[in-house]
This record gives structure tokens, sequence and C-alpha cells, in this order.
């Protein structure tokens, strides 16, 4: 996730594929593990295991290159430090993953060993699990052992995967709160005219209600005639809108990551909001209207 990459070319019984060219990444054993990438087939890194020499893939790797197939036991060849290509024999079938960033598409990836000390590789990173709910408690901890280890090495910085997470989605972050603020606004607002319509339509209509209540008109059947229509308009723009997310789904894919317009619960969720505020908005005037003393109403005239 940190916006690197190193990809090369790769060739199955000794044909080059130009057209895909997948990410590699060197992780130790227990790496999976750590991450929680489900194992499919074979198994996880050894310590013995030799670079070069081993290779674990994922799903999009073996529906490239393999067909879809379970590629453990298998081969494939690449270039190794510019000279001629060597042979990886597949030790283990994993899960997808995400590498670059979050937004990019999944693409295939083959694990190698972890080696250091080749002279050649003069950083890594450790990946470390805590049931903290504080990781970063523990981040004087490890910078210590590292430094008692090793006293060569440096730990340059640390970061949570949360942390991570957050810094590739920041533009999405911003777009969903301005958008949660515009939504309370337009809810606030519509919540307030719907009050008012509803409010102005039980003045108008008082001797009308008053003249059904006396001739024996429920209360149910009061608040049915109040409110029917304002809750038809509700229900109908509702829809409306709904229809308009779910024809405008490209667009929202693009600001928003991994938000679809067809999700059960992004398209129920506006709606409840709605009606509630409307239920909300329309209960004064439905207590008024309930209320209202018949004998009075028909004495005012």
């Amino acid at each position: 996730m940190s916006g690197n990459g190193w990809i090369n070319v790769v060739s199955i019984n000794g044909t080059p594929r130009e057209d895909v060219q997948p990410y590699f990444l060197r992780v130790s054993p227990g790496w999976l593990a750590t991450m929680k990438i489900p194992v499919i087939g074979g198994r996880d890194f050894r310590l013995d295991d030799p670079y070069p020499g081993k290779a674990i893939v994922n799903e999009s790797f073996a529906q490239a290159f393999f067909e879809g197939q379970n590629p453990v036991g298998k081969s494939f060849a690449r270039p190794v430090d510019g000279k001629k290509p060597s042979q990886f024999e597949i030790v283990g079938y994993v899960r997808d993953a995400r590498y670059r960033n979050l937004r990019e598409a999944i693409r295939p990836t083959a694990y190698f060993p972890f080696r250091f000390g080749n002279g050649k590789t003069d950083w890594g990173t450790f990946i470390v699990r805590t049931a903290s709910q504080d990781p970063l408690t523990v981040a004087q901890l490890h910078r210590r052992e590292v430094s008692r280890a090793r006293p060569e090495f440096r730990v340059s910085n640390v970061n949570t995967q949360v942390e991570l997470v957050q810094s590739h989605t920041l533009r999405e972050r911003l777009l969903a709160m301005l958008a949660l603020f515009f939504a309370s606004v337009a809810l606030l607002l519509a919540a307030v005219g719907l009050f008012g319509v509803l409010e102005f339509s039980v003045q108008q209509r008082r001797r009308e209600i008053g003249i059904r209540m006396a001739l024996g008109a429920q209360s149910f059947d009061v608040v049915r005639r109040v409110t029917v229509e304002v809750f038809s308009m509700v229900l109908i723009g509702a829809a409306a809108g709904l229809a308009a997310g779910v024809a405008s789904e490209r667009y929202l894919e693009t600001l928003l990551y991994q938000v679809k317009a067809t999700d059960v619960t992004m398209l129920t969720l506006p709606a409840v909001t709605i009606f509630a505020a409307a239920v909300l908005a329309a209960l004064p005037p439905v207590i008024r209207a309930v209320r209202i003393d018949p004998a009075r109403m028909l004495r005012a005239d």
C-alpha cells in the first residue's frame, strides 16, 4: 500500500508473456497469516525456502497464466537481478489482495521468500499484528528491539493499517463529509417545508375536520385525510431519487470508493431517513388536527 510496485515479465514453459506483467513482493514465513490472506492450496514459505526457487501466487496469477487451475507444483520463470531467467516452483496458492493502493484493480501477484543480507537489499518492512486497542503503544518496544538486535538498523516510520487505508481514501472521505453536510441541510429544509405545508393545510381545513368529527369520523380517518397527499408526494420523490441514483451509478463509483448505487443498504437507508423526517415533520400538525373541538368549530360559524 505504499504506492510503489515491482513488476516484470514471466515465462510459462519457456514462452514469455509480454501482455501480462504481474506484481512481485518478497515476504517471510508468517506474512500471509499476519495479513490474514487465506491460503487456497499448497503452503506458506519455510525458512529454508531458497530465492530464487520458490514462489506463492494469487488467484489472478493463476487465472492469467494457468487458466484458473490450481497452480501448486507448476513453475514459471523470470529474470533475477538482470540475469537470465530463473525457474520458480509454485508452492502456495492464495486469495487476491490489494498491492499498490485501494483504487487499482487487483493484478496477478507472485510472492517470493524474503532474503536480507545479500548486499543489495537495504530496507525492509515489519508487519506486526497486536491485540492492543492502540497498535502504536507497542511501537517504542519494537524500535528498541530492532536496535538491540541490529544496531545498524534504523526504524524510519511506524504506521497503522488504518492510517494507510485512510491516506488512500482521503478524497472519498472528504466527499462523503461534504455529501453528508449538504444532505443534512436538504433534509432539514424539506422537513421544515413539509411541516409548513401540513400546518397550513390543517388551518385551512379546520371547519371541514370539525364537521367530519362531529359526524363520527375517527382519529385515524382524520390523520389519513391530512397526510395521504403529502406522503404520496414523499413516496413519489423518494422513488424518483432512487431511480436517479441507480442511473448515475457509474459516476458515483468514480467519486466514492466501493460505493455502489445498487447496494440495498445504500438504497434503503436514505429512503427510511426521508420517511422518518416526514413523520416527525407531520406529527405536530396531525396532533393539532385530531385535537380540534367539533362543537367549537360549529359555533365559530
